[in-house]
Protein backbone atom coordinates (compact mmCIF):
# COMPACT_ATOMS: atom_id res chain seq x y z
CA UNK A 1 0.00 0.00 0.00
CA UNK A 2 0.94 3.04 -0.88
CA UNK A 3 -1.27 5.39 1.24
CA UNK A 4 -2.87 3.20 3.73
CA UNK A 5 -5.52 4.21 5.95
CA UNK A 6 -7.41 2.42 8.78
CA UNK A 7 -11.36 3.54 7.92
CA UNK A 8 -13.71 2.67 11.10
CA UNK A 9 -17.24 3.30 10.81
CA UNK A 10 -19.02 3.47 14.21
CA UNK A 11 -23.17 2.59 13.70
CA UNK A 12 -25.05 3.73 16.45
CA UNK A 13 -28.32 1.80 17.53
CA UNK A 14 -31.36 3.21 18.48
CA UNK A 15 -31.41 6.40 20.65
CA UNK A 16 -34.36 6.97 22.69
CA UNK A 17 -36.62 10.54 23.92
CA UNK A 18 -35.20 9.59 27.24
CA UNK A 19 -31.41 9.49 26.74
CA UNK A 20 -28.74 11.86 27.75
CA UNK A 21 -26.57 13.52 25.51
CA UNK A 22 -23.73 12.22 28.15
CA UNK A 23 -25.04 8.57 27.73
CA UNK A 24 -24.87 8.99 23.91
CA UNK A 25 -21.64 10.32 24.04
CA UNK A 26 -20.60 7.85 26.50
CA UNK A 27 -21.28 5.30 23.67
CA UNK A 28 -19.60 6.84 20.92
CA UNK A 29 -16.31 7.08 22.71
CA UNK A 30 -16.63 3.43 23.34
CA UNK A 31 -16.60 3.00 20.22
CA UNK A 32 -14.13 5.33 19.04
CA UNK A 33 -11.56 3.92 21.55
CA UNK A 34 -12.88 0.23 20.16
CA UNK A 35 -11.70 1.72 16.54
CA UNK A 36 -8.50 3.05 18.45
CA UNK A 37 -7.67 -0.19 19.73
CA UNK A 38 -8.04 -2.14 15.93
CA UNK A 39 -5.57 0.74 14.71
CA UNK A 40 -8.37 3.64 13.14
CA UNK A 41 -7.14 6.59 11.67
CA UNK A 42 -10.73 8.20 11.38
CA UNK A 43 -14.05 6.78 12.69
CA UNK A 44 -16.91 8.05 10.83
CA UNK A 45 -20.11 8.62 12.89
CA UNK A 46 -23.95 8.76 11.86
CA UNK A 47 -26.22 11.64 11.20
CA UNK A 48 -28.03 13.25 14.19
CA UNK A 49 -25.47 10.61 16.48
CA UNK A 50 -26.31 12.88 19.57
CA UNK A 51 -29.85 12.25 20.15
CA UNK A 52 -33.08 10.59 18.78
CA UNK A 53 -34.05 11.65 15.31
CA UNK A 54 -35.93 14.17 16.22
CA UNK A 55 -37.71 15.46 13.20
CA UNK A 56 -40.04 12.50 13.06
CA UNK A 57 -41.69 14.68 15.98
CA UNK A 58 -44.02 17.74 15.70
CA UNK A 59 -44.00 20.88 17.41
CA UNK A 60 -46.89 23.68 16.44
CA UNK A 61 -43.77 25.97 17.86
CA UNK A 62 -40.24 25.18 16.26
CA UNK A 63 -38.74 26.75 19.15
CA UNK A 64 -39.63 23.85 21.20
CA UNK A 65 -36.89 21.63 19.39
CA UNK A 66 -34.12 24.14 19.68
CA UNK A 67 -33.55 21.68 22.65
CA UNK A 68 -32.16 18.73 20.18
CA UNK A 69 -29.48 21.70 18.87
CA UNK A 70 -25.90 22.16 19.49
CA UNK A 71 -25.44 25.59 19.79
CA UNK A 72 -21.30 24.93 19.87
CA UNK A 73 -19.14 22.39 18.98
CA UNK A 74 -17.37 21.17 20.71
CA UNK A 75 -19.56 21.90 23.99
CA UNK A 76 -19.87 20.33 27.30
CA UNK A 77 -21.38 17.23 26.32
CA UNK A 78 -19.32 16.33 23.12
CA UNK A 79 -15.79 17.27 25.08
CA UNK A 80 -15.07 14.17 26.10
CA UNK A 81 -15.32 12.42 22.48
CA UNK A 82 -12.95 15.76 20.68
CA UNK A 83 -10.74 15.23 24.18
CA UNK A 84 -10.54 10.96 23.43
CA UNK A 85 -9.95 11.20 19.88
CA UNK A 86 -7.02 13.66 20.56
CA UNK A 87 -5.22 11.54 23.12
CA UNK A 88 -6.03 8.21 21.05
CA UNK A 89 -4.92 10.30 18.13
CA UNK A 90 -8.05 9.41 15.93
CA UNK A 91 -9.71 11.92 13.27
CA UNK A 92 -13.75 11.44 13.31
CA UNK A 93 -17.15 12.83 11.38
CA UNK A 94 -19.91 13.75 13.59
CA UNK A 95 -23.44 14.65 13.05
CA UNK A 96 -25.68 16.68 15.01
CA UNK A 97 -28.27 19.39 14.63
CA UNK A 98 -26.85 22.65 14.62
CA UNK A 99 -28.51 26.26 15.84
CA UNK A 100 -26.03 28.80 14.96
CA UNK A 101 -25.55 32.41 16.60
CA UNK A 102 -28.11 33.61 14.11
CA UNK A 103 -30.73 31.86 15.05
CA UNK A 104 -30.48 29.41 12.16
CA UNK A 105 -31.09 25.44 12.10
CA UNK A 106 -28.93 22.90 10.15
CA UNK A 107 -28.89 19.52 9.68
CA UNK A 108 -24.72 19.50 10.23
CA UNK A 109 -21.63 17.00 10.03
CA UNK A 110 -17.88 17.66 10.71
CA UNK A 111 -15.08 16.52 10.45
CA UNK A 112 -12.37 16.12 13.05
CA UNK A 113 -8.40 15.71 12.97
CA UNK A 114 -6.19 13.27 14.85
CA UNK A 115 -5.25 16.58 17.21
CA UNK A 116 -9.30 17.19 18.16
CA UNK A 117 -9.40 19.99 15.74
CA UNK A 118 -12.49 20.75 13.92
CA UNK A 119 -11.33 21.15 10.30
CA UNK A 120 -14.51 20.84 8.05
CA UNK A 121 -18.18 21.46 8.30
CA UNK A 122 -20.93 20.03 6.09
CA UNK A 123 -24.65 21.03 6.36
CA UNK A 124 -27.40 18.94 4.27
CA UNK A 125 -28.43 20.50 1.12
CA UNK A 126 -31.26 17.59 -0.30
CA UNK A 127 -33.70 17.90 2.59
CA UNK A 128 -36.55 14.93 2.57
CA UNK A 129 -39.80 15.42 3.91
CA UNK A 130 -42.32 17.75 4.45
CA UNK A 131 -42.77 20.94 7.04
CA UNK A 132 -46.65 20.58 8.11
CA UNK A 133 -48.08 17.96 10.39
CA UNK A 134 -49.16 15.26 7.45
CA UNK A 135 -51.94 13.08 8.61
CA UNK A 136 -52.15 10.98 5.22
CA UNK A 137 -48.27 10.20 6.32
CA UNK A 138 -47.93 7.06 8.91
CA UNK A 139 -45.38 9.08 10.62
CA UNK A 140 -43.85 12.27 10.53
CA UNK A 141 -40.42 13.36 8.94
CA UNK A 142 -40.21 16.76 9.15
CA UNK A 143 -36.53 17.79 8.17
CA UNK A 144 -37.74 20.97 5.77
CA UNK A 145 -39.43 22.05 8.93
CA UNK A 146 -36.53 22.49 11.11
CA UNK A 147 -33.48 22.50 9.31
CA UNK A 148 -33.05 25.20 6.58
CA UNK A 149 -31.06 23.60 3.17
CA UNK A 150 -27.19 23.68 3.86
CA UNK A 151 -25.65 26.69 2.47
CA UNK A 152 -21.62 25.52 2.79
CA UNK A 153 -21.90 23.59 -0.77
CA UNK A 154 -19.85 20.23 -0.91
CA UNK A 155 -16.61 21.15 -0.11
CA UNK A 156 -13.94 18.39 0.18
CA UNK A 157 -10.86 18.64 2.50
CA UNK A 158 -7.45 17.64 2.00
CA UNK A 159 -6.51 16.20 5.56
CA UNK A 160 -5.05 13.25 7.31
CA UNK A 161 -3.47 12.04 3.84
CA UNK A 162 -6.27 12.16 1.86
CA UNK A 163 -9.53 14.74 0.20
CA UNK A 164 -11.94 13.77 2.00
CA UNK A 165 -15.87 15.19 1.82
CA UNK A 166 -19.09 14.88 3.94
CA UNK A 167 -22.81 14.64 3.35
CA UNK A 168 -25.43 13.37 4.75
CA UNK A 169 -28.67 10.55 4.36
CA UNK A 170 -30.63 11.91 1.83
CA UNK A 171 -27.95 13.70 -0.17
CA UNK A 172 -26.66 10.24 -1.09
CA UNK A 173 -29.66 9.76 -3.05
CA UNK A 174 -28.73 12.96 -5.66
CA UNK A 175 -25.90 11.96 -8.38
CA UNK A 176 -25.05 15.62 -8.16
CA UNK A 177 -23.51 15.13 -4.05
CA UNK A 178 -20.84 12.73 -5.46
CA UNK A 179 -19.70 14.66 -8.27
CA UNK A 180 -19.10 17.61 -7.24
CA UNK A 181 -17.15 16.01 -4.62
CA UNK A 182 -15.31 14.33 -7.32
CA UNK A 183 -14.66 16.97 -9.44
CA UNK A 184 -12.41 18.27 -6.10
CA UNK A 185 -11.12 14.31 -6.35
CA UNK A 186 -12.45 13.26 -3.44
CA UNK A 187 -10.89 10.27 -2.01
CA UNK A 188 -13.37 9.32 0.69
CA UNK A 189 -16.65 10.39 1.33
CA UNK A 190 -18.19 9.82 5.02
CA UNK A 191 -22.33 9.88 5.25
CA UNK A 192 -24.17 9.32 7.92
CA UNK A 193 -28.22 8.54 7.73
CA UNK A 194 -30.98 7.74 9.86
CA UNK A 195 -33.10 5.50 7.26
CA UNK A 196 -36.62 4.21 8.41
CA UNK A 197 -37.18 0.88 7.64
CA UNK A 198 -40.93 1.90 6.13
CA UNK A 199 -42.08 4.04 3.45
CA UNK A 200 -44.54 6.46 5.06
CA UNK A 201 -46.05 7.40 2.16
CA UNK A 202 -46.15 3.95 -0.04
CA UNK A 203 -46.54 0.84 2.26
CA UNK A 204 -46.07 -1.89 -0.90
CA UNK A 205 -42.26 -0.59 -0.46
CA UNK A 206 -40.21 -3.91 0.94
CA UNK A 207 -37.85 -2.79 3.86
CA UNK A 208 -35.05 -5.10 1.16
CA UNK A 209 -36.29 -3.07 -1.12
CA UNK A 210 -35.57 -0.01 1.08
CA UNK A 211 -32.30 -1.62 1.98
CA UNK A 212 -31.24 -2.17 -2.00
CA UNK A 213 -31.36 1.76 -2.57
CA UNK A 214 -29.31 2.42 0.10
CA UNK A 215 -26.74 0.32 -1.03
CA UNK A 216 -27.44 1.29 -4.87
CA UNK A 217 -26.61 4.76 -4.27
CA UNK A 218 -24.26 4.31 -2.20
CA UNK A 219 -22.02 1.79 -4.51
CA UNK A 220 -22.66 4.15 -7.66
CA UNK A 221 -21.38 6.88 -6.19
CA UNK A 222 -18.61 5.30 -4.80
CA UNK A 223 -17.99 3.67 -8.72
CA UNK A 224 -19.11 7.12 -10.64
CA UNK A 225 -16.04 8.84 -8.77
CA UNK A 226 -13.73 6.17 -8.26
CA UNK A 227 -13.96 7.07 -4.27
CA UNK A 228 -13.80 5.21 -1.16
CA UNK A 229 -17.45 5.46 0.72
CA UNK A 230 -17.98 5.20 4.35
CA UNK A 231 -21.54 5.36 5.68
CA UNK A 232 -22.64 5.17 9.40
CA UNK A 233 -26.27 4.25 9.84
CA UNK A 234 -28.36 4.87 13.01
CA UNK A 235 -30.59 1.85 13.44
CA UNK A 236 -33.21 -0.22 15.22
CA UNK A 237 -36.09 0.34 17.17
CA UNK A 238 -36.11 4.07 18.22
CA UNK A 239 -39.30 5.97 19.56
CA UNK A 240 -41.14 3.18 18.24
CA UNK A 241 -39.79 3.64 14.64
CA UNK A 242 -37.76 0.98 12.90
CA UNK A 243 -34.89 1.82 11.15
CA UNK A 244 -32.56 -0.32 9.26
CA UNK A 245 -28.80 -0.66 9.25
CA UNK A 246 -26.18 -1.76 7.03
CA UNK A 247 -23.37 0.79 7.57
CA UNK A 248 -20.52 -0.13 5.28
CA UNK A 249 -17.47 0.91 3.74
CA UNK A 250 -16.93 0.67 -0.20
CA UNK A 251 -14.30 0.53 -2.78
CA UNK A 252 -13.95 2.75 -5.47
CA UNK A 253 -14.82 0.21 -7.63
CA UNK A 254 -18.43 0.11 -6.08
CA UNK A 255 -17.88 -2.88 -3.77
CA UNK A 256 -18.94 -3.28 -0.50
CA UNK A 257 -15.59 -4.19 1.34
CA UNK A 258 -16.84 -4.18 4.94
CA UNK A 259 -20.72 -4.25 6.52
CA UNK A 260 -22.14 -4.55 10.25
CA UNK A 261 -24.42 -7.20 11.02
CA UNK A 262 -26.41 -6.26 13.17
CA UNK A 263 -29.02 -3.21 14.44
CA UNK A 264 -26.91 -2.25 18.00
CA UNK A 265 -24.04 0.06 18.42
CA UNK A 266 -21.15 -1.93 15.96
CA UNK A 267 -17.72 -0.87 14.95
CA UNK A 268 -16.85 -2.19 11.48
CA UNK A 269 -13.25 -1.74 10.49
CA UNK A 270 -10.74 -1.81 6.69
CA UNK A 271 -7.32 -0.48 6.11
CA UNK A 272 -8.06 0.97 2.48
CA UNK A 273 -5.26 2.49 0.28
CA UNK A 274 -6.41 6.06 -1.23
CA UNK A 275 -4.35 5.50 -4.22
CA UNK A 276 -6.57 2.57 -5.23
CA UNK A 277 -8.58 5.97 -6.38
CA UNK A 278 -6.30 6.56 -9.18
CA UNK A 279 -7.48 4.12 -11.66
CA UNK A 280 -10.61 5.04 -12.43
CA UNK A 281 -10.10 8.55 -12.21
CA UNK A 282 -7.67 8.13 -14.99
CA UNK A 283 -9.57 6.21 -16.86
CA UNK A 284 -13.44 5.71 -16.94
CA UNK A 285 -14.07 8.51 -14.70
CA UNK A 286 -11.28 10.91 -16.05
CA UNK A 287 -13.41 13.83 -16.00
CA UNK A 288 -10.76 15.96 -17.66
CA UNK A 289 -11.28 13.80 -20.74
CA UNK A 290 -14.17 12.73 -20.83
CA UNK A 291 -16.74 15.52 -19.57
CA UNK A 292 -19.09 16.93 -22.21
CA UNK A 293 -20.15 20.37 -20.15
CA UNK A 294 -21.44 22.02 -23.13
CA UNK A 295 -24.94 19.82 -22.91
CA UNK A 296 -25.27 19.62 -19.25
CA UNK A 297 -27.16 22.99 -18.82
CA UNK A 298 -30.11 21.90 -17.80
CA UNK A 299 -28.62 20.33 -14.45
CA UNK A 300 -28.34 23.63 -12.72
CA UNK A 301 -30.72 26.14 -15.10
CA UNK A 302 -34.01 23.84 -14.48
CA UNK A 303 -35.20 22.25 -11.35
CA UNK A 304 -38.39 20.18 -12.23
CA UNK A 305 -38.25 18.35 -15.92
CA UNK A 306 -39.22 19.56 -19.25
CA UNK A 307 -41.47 17.03 -20.73
CA UNK A 308 -41.58 16.65 -24.56
CA UNK A 309 -44.02 17.94 -26.53
CA UNK A 310 -44.53 14.95 -28.72
CA UNK A 311 -42.55 16.22 -31.71
CA UNK A 312 -40.07 14.58 -33.75
CA UNK A 313 -36.88 16.36 -31.61
CA UNK A 314 -34.42 13.68 -34.65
Amino acid sequence: MTRPLILAVAQSGAVQLSDSRQANVARLCKMLDEAADNGADIVVFTEIALTTFFPRHFAEDRAEMDEWFEREMPNAATKPLFDMAKRRGVGFCLGYGELTPEGQHFNTSILVDKSGNIVGKYRKIHLPGHDEFDPSRKFQHLEKRYFLPGNLGFPVWNTMGGNMGMCICNDRRWPETFRLMGLQGVELVMIGYNTPSENSQDASETLEQRKFHNRLSLQAGAYQNSTFVAASAKSGNEDGHHMFAESCIISPAGEIIAMTKGEDDEVIVAEIDLDDTKFGKSTVFDFARHRRIEHYGPITTQVGPRIPDGSDNT
